[in-house]
């Protein structure tokens, strides 16, 4: 299996998983619960990934990268979720970009040779980044990670488990 087929399915099976969690959120209250005042939220999760997929964009195809006014603010690393759900672009909207970035991403792997994926990152790129095929490996893992945090404030709604059985 070549390295852009293995990334693409990382990519995919990921993108699918959370796309599942983020279903589950209906209302306002829903997207913005927190299990701990400093917890992520899951319409957090989604503008953060948003912004993170837009990054790595930005590093190995600087013109597919689209500016998205307040989002680094809202939901860029460091930033601090709040659970007042006006205090971020409406629902739709998000979910949008979050769909289109993660497109733009998959489009811009899919255009890459192995060849490519194996060059060095540009200058200044972060030092956790040792080609460009890591910056589509960090954003599967990433997300995974995130997922997590979607997922547990899913089931304290008293969501069903998607995976493993009927657990109350």
């Amino acid at each position: 299996m070549s390295t852009k087929t293995r990334l693409q399915g990382q990519l995919t099976r990921s993108r699918n998983f959370l796309e599942k969690i983020l279903a589950d959120f209906k209302t306002p209250q829903e997207w913005t619960h927190q299990v701990h005042p400093k917890a992520n939220h899951a319409l957090w999760v989604a503008g953060h990934l948003t912004t993170v997929d837009n990054f790595f964009t930005s590093l190995v195809a600087p013109e597919k990268a689209k500016d998205l006014p307040g989002y680094n603010e809202k939901f860029g690393m460091g930033s601090q979720p709040v659970a007042d759900a006006t205090a971020y672009p409406a629902t739709d909207e998000l979910l949008h970009n979050f769909r289109e970035r993660r497109e733009t991403l998959l489009g811009v792997l899919d255009s890459m040779t192995d060849e490519q994926l194996a060059e060095k990152m540009p200058p200044g790129s972060p030092d956790f980044f040792t080609d460009k095929a890591s910056a589509f490996e960090l954003a599967a893992w990433h997300e995974g990670m995130h997922s997590g945090q979607a997922t547990i404030a899913r089931r304290a709604l008293g969501k069903k488990p998607l995976m493993g059985g009927s657990q109350d």
